[in-house]
C-alpha cells in the first residue's frame, strides 16, 4: 500500500515557509529601504545629499512610506540645523551685527523644523480629510520658514563679516539648507496620490 503523501505536502510548505521568510531577511528590508529613500531622492533638487543624509539616518525601523520619510529628513535637517547654529554660536562670541543676526535666524530655523518634525510625526488624520491637510500646511509652512531663516542668514553674512568667518559659517548654513530644501520637497509628495 503506498504510503499517504500529507508528511510530504507538510514538508513542502514548511521549505516555502521557510524560504518566504529568508525572503523577507533583515539585509532584503534594508535594500529594500535603500531603495525607496534613493528613488523618493531623485524628487528633490539635492538627491545625493538626499540619498546620503537620510541613508546614515539611524531611524529604526528604516522608513518605508512617504510620511515616514518626510518626518526623517525633518528631523535630520533639525539636527543639522541645531549643529549649524551650535557652531555659528562658537564663532559669534562677543561679536555683534550680521553673525549675531546668522545665529538668531539659525536658532530660528531650529524650532520651525522641530515644529514640523513633531508635527508630521503627530496624529495627522487620514490622508486627503481636511484635519490632514491642515497639519500638512503646518508642516510646510513651518519647513519654509526654516528655509527662509537660513537664507536670510546666508544674505546677511555679505556685509561687515570677515572672508574667513563668512566661508566657515556659509560651508555649514548650505548643508542646512539643502537638506532643508530636501526635506520640504519630500514633505510636499505626502498625501493623496503618492
Amino acid at each position: 500500500m503506498p504510503r499517504p503523501c500529507a508528511p510530504r505536502l507538510l514538508l513542502a510548505a514548511v521549505l516555502l515557509a521557510l524560504a518566504a521568510t529568508a525572503a523577507a531577511s533583515p539585509a532584503n528590508s534594508a535594500a529594500a529601504a535603500t531603495d525607496f529613500i534613493r528613488k523618493s531622492c531623485r524628487a528633490t533638487q539635492y538627491p545625493s545629499v538626499c540619498v546620503q543624509s537620510l541613508s546614515s539616518y539611524g531611524g529604526s525601523p528604516p522608513p518605508r512610506s512617504p510620511r515616514e520619510l518626510a518626518r526623517a529628513a525633518l528631523a535630520v535637517s533639525a539636527d543639522r540645523a541645531r549643529a549649524a547654529s551650535a557652531y555659528v554660536g562658537r564663532l559669534s562670541g562677543a561679536r555683534a551685527g550680521p553673525v549675531r543676526d546668522c545665529l538668531e535666524n539659525m536658532a530660528d530655523s531650529v524650532g520651525h523644523l522641530r515644529d514640523a518634525a513633531e508635527e508630521m510625526g503627530g496624529s495627522m488624520g487620514r490622508a486627503g480629510s481636511p484635519g490632514f491637510k491642515w497639519h500638512l500646511s503646518n508642516v510646510q509652512t513651518w519647513c519654509s520658514a526654516a528655509l527662509t531663516d537660513e537664507n536670510t542668514c546666508l544674505d546677511g553674512l555679505s556685509r561687515g563679516v570677515d572672508p574667513a568667518t563668512r566661508a566657515a559659517i556659509r560651508g555649514k548654513v548650505v548643508q542646512v539648507a539643502q537638506v532643508t530644501s530636501n526635506a520640504l520637497a519630500l514633505v510636499n509628495r505626502v498625501g493623496p496620490g503618492y
